[in-house]
């Protein structure tokens, strides 16, 4: 194998949540996986879309024949809370709307192939509705939310997992590979145990299982 190029968000990055502050935890699963001897060159950034991951592409230098591992949807389905909590009673779309991040998932592969890397797509996370919601309610107004999201904090999982359901179609579209972390992860029982009292951000026994996931799927697939 080559090498490989992650691009993606805060969850690739190896954020953690630490006393309500956000952190590079020393213990990510990139780290982790580092450490078996994999040859990865980690390009995500805290807070990115698919969009920014695109532009961040474009300057790529990459070795013909490598993987390149896209992950993004998280912060894509994101809402603007505040303007959420000052105006409960409108429509909010997601930081980039649905049919504008399936199509750019589309063109990234197409990006990727035409450099001659193997596309890798990876499902955003499952993030844990109850903690979300009480996260993205500190310094607003509760009701308001909650308004919004008629009384049900459920619909912020279901809202994310139509981005997850579009980076499957997209991979099944593209026939690229798909590695769906995030089905893997809710196969756990102990899901809530691995994830930050944000309800978005793997903890480190979350980023330690995530390594095991991908390892395994690397040795299936690849080596």
């Amino acid at each position: 194998m080559n090498n490989i190029y992650l691009f993606g968000d805060s969850s690739s990055q190896g954020i953690v949540l630490d006393h309500d502050r956000y952190r590079i935890s020393r213990s990510g699963c990139v780290r982790l996986l580092k450490r078996k001897g994999l040859p990865i060159y980690n390009y995500a950034v805290h807070g990115y879309t698919v969009l920014q991951g695109l532009e961040s592409f474009e300057s790529l230098q990459a070795e013909p024949g490598s993987l390149c591992v896209i992950q993004f949807g998280g912060n894509d389905c994101d809402l603007d809370w505040d303007a959420v909590s000052r105006e409960p009673g409108v429509f909010h779309d997601g930081r980039v709307p649905l049919e504008t991040f399936r199509e750019s998932l589309g063109r990234f592969v197409r990006k990727t192939r035409a450099a001659l890397l193997e596309p890798v797509l990876v499902p955003p996370l499952a993030l844990i509705s109850t903690r979300f919601y009480r996260w993205v309610c500190r310094g607003r107004n509760a009701d308001n939310i909650l308004h919004y999201l008629r009384e049900d904090t459920e619909s912020m999982y279901r809202w994310q997992e139509r981005y997850a359901a579009a980076v499957r179609e997209v991979a099944a579209n593209e026939d690229c590979r798909l590695l769906d972390v995030r089905s893997r992860m809710l196969d756990r029982f102990d899901y809530p145990s691995l994830f930050c009292e944000d309800g978005i951000h793997p903890n480190e026994e979350g980023h330690a299982v995530i390594a095991d996931v991908i390892w395994k799927h690397l040795e299936a697939t690849v080596f």
